[in-house]
């Protein structure tokens, strides 16, 4: 027994090293350093956005203890993700895998210091897609039950091979280690390259979910839909002619039953496209054309 303990030991010890070789410290904010993980060769690094305080000034610890100046390249809020440059190369980027299950032991690794720390522990949760309470897509549900400690957000849920599977953030969701999946990440990754954001549709309304009337439901086969509670001045809302009172019951043909319905459908790509959709206004279905804008 003591045989298999000391072997489980050494091999998470000789994971933890070996993964360290892309875990880097992020200072982007006073007094508080963050973890980031080595995304390129080139220097790129990807890190949680809620560190990331500063849009200057911004250093990156290496791994062989050097400390470099980085830029910001781009942030998505809505999935806690920010993508930094260092003045590096020849880094050693992390390897990714997605497949994992439930009880698969994990470790979260930070380096808020020189060194590299870790902590262990289990997937607790997988489960399907969902959105974060920013409006963030993020493609699998993955919660843990690894100690978070000060410093780690940024840093990277590595499996007991030493791959990657996720980077850890303490933002998501409040009192829960949630990690944002590789799948996740290379969808976000690829759009902060390209545009330096996540392109996100935008109508400019306030809404709530609300029982439709009973004759309503019949024809349409659903019970709610989105009463709209506030129309933003001049938003593409306003100019396509939502007004206050209105409830959204389609979307571009799509059931709108809840605010996440929403959400799913104010995609990058519908940015610019006229859309119809379909409302109660007085009693009476009506389609309006609404021209999807883009969420600064």
């Amino acid at each position: 027994m003591s045989t298999v303990l000391q072997n489980l030991s050494d091999n998470l010890a000789e994971t933890v090293q070996t993964a360290g070789a892309a875990v880097v410290r992020v200072d982007a904010r006073r007094r508080l350093p963050a973890t980031g993980i080595i995304w390129s060769a080139d220097g790129l690094i990807l890190t949680a956005r809620h560190v990331v305080r500063a849009q200057d000034n911004i250093t990156v610890g290496l791994p062989d203890g050097k400390t470099v100046g980085a830029s910001l390249v781009g942030h998505d809020s809505s999935t806690d993700l920010a993508m930094l440059k260092a003045d590096a190369s020849g880094l050693t980027p992390a390897t990714w895998q997605s497949e994992l299950a439930v009880g698969h032991l994990v470790l979260a690794l930070g380096r808020p210091g020189k060194t590299v720390q870790a902590t262990l522990g289990v997937v607790s949760a997988l489960g399907e897609a969902w959105r974060t309470p920013a409006g963030g897509h993020i493609d699998q549900y993955l919660q843990t039950d690894v100690l978070m400690y000060p410093g780690f957000s940024g840093g990277p849920l590595v499996g007991a091979g030493g791959q990657f599977l996720g980077l850890n953030s303490s933002a998501l969701l409040r009192g829960v280690s949630m990690a944002v999946p590789a799948s996740t990440l290379r969808r976000v990754a690829d759009s902060l390259l390209a545009h330096g954001r996540i392109k996100r549709g935008y109508l400019g309304i306030s809404t709530q979910p609300v029982r439709l009337p009973q004759a309503v439901r019949d024809e349409l086969g659903q019970e709610t839909g989105l009463l709209v509670v506030g129309v933003e001045p001049d938003s593409p809302a306003d100019l396509s002619g939502l007004v206050l009172g209105d409830t959204m019951t389609q979307f571009d043909g799509q059931a709108i039953r809840s605010h996440d319905d929403l959400l799913a459908q104010l995609s990058g790509d519908r940015v610019n496209q006229k859309v119809p959709v379909g409302i109660l206004r007085g009693g009476e279905i009506r389609t309006i054309n609404v021209t999807v804008g883009e969420r600064e």
